[in-house]
């Protein structure tokens, strides 16, 4: 069996699917509103697809001075959702758990118009030189970078308090990413989904943790596995004071599943997204929002 042949009983469309994950994937930018406007930047390139993003005519996002100039990131439509969803406000203090290359981190610090407090944490120090260098670039100042393992983040060099909202976009299995990274394929396998599944429980436990009562949490990733998805979010469910909430996006998308090859989860998981490739012409994701109660 194929990778892509464990996913057929969840997406509606087979033949659809199947062709969009051979397609390659539409170059998009996001438009970084520190340092300047979506009309001026539409003016540069092309017309709007979703509100801040654009996708660029037979072009790689970084090949014009807008981008050179930080007017404009490389950034995809999926990837740029669970900033949207977390919802930041200005003045806010948020953790980016899993934050490098820093797409997501720099699109909460505009979405906060740069102020407040974003602690930007990753553990690959090779990673952390393309994050310190998005944030210059783009202009932001308000990130803080931590290098150290998500699952182990303390409060104390910030003052101790708890995050209004944490987003844990989790390292995981990357097949949603084959439209850009056809190797992903190459390298998967059944024991690294499970595997990274146990990373992605600890983070988003210490997560939940550390973000106040009535606090925000994100958590999404960009394959299509259950073991994941939906298994992490049930497990953490279980584990810490928190629920799931509804949420809406600017995409199709269909609920998350409750039942995974012998696995059920808790009912409150269809309240996650599932997103596929060919429902709108973008990478594969998952997404979640969830509610701190205790």
């Amino acid at each position: 069996m194929s990778v892509l042949e464990r996913y057929e009983p969840l997406v509606d469309d087979v033949d659809a699917f199947r062709a969009a994950c051979e397609r390659p994937l539409p170059s998009v930018v996001r438009v970084n509103t520190i340092k300047t406007t979506v009309e001026r930047a539409r003016a540069a390139l092309d017309e709007a697809w979703l509100p801040g993003l654009l996708r660029l005519p037979d072009t790689q996002p970084g090949a014009n001075w807008p981008y050179v100039q930080g007017w404009l990131h490389g950034q995809e439509e999926v990837s740029a959702l669970p900033a949207e969803v977390l919802d930041p406000q200005p003045g806010e203090r948020v953790w980016d758990a899993c934050a490098a290359p820093g797409s997501k981190t720099t699109q909460l610090a505009a979405l906060m118009d740069d102020t407040g407090l974003v602690v930007a944490t990753d553990s690959n120090l090779g990673r952390i030189s393309a994050l310190r260098s998005n944030t210059e670039r783009l202009g932001v100042t308000d990130v803080a970078v931590t290098v150290e393992d998500a699952r182990n983040h303390s409060l104390k060099p910030f003052g101790g308090e708890p995050y209004d909202r944490t987003l844990v976009d989790a390292p995981c299995s990357c097949e949603g990413t084959i439209r850009k990274n056809p190797d992903a394929l190459e390298r998967w396998s059944l024991d690294h989904v499970e595997g990274i599944a146990g990373t992605q429980k600890g983070i988003l436990k210490r997560a939940v943790e550390a973000t106040r009562e009535g606090g925000t949490v994100v958590y999404s990733t960009c394959t299509f596995a259950p073991e994941e998805n939906e298994a992490v979010l049930d497990f953490v469910l279980g584990e810490r004071p928190c629920r799931l909430v509804a949420f809406d996006v600017p995409l199709d998308s269909t609920p998350g599943i409750t039942e995974w090859q012998g696995e059920s989860f808790d009912e409150s998981v269809t309240r996650a997204k599932r997103i596929y490739p060919h429902h709108n012409d973008t990478g594969g994701f998952f997404c979640a929002k969830l509610e701190v109660t205790g």
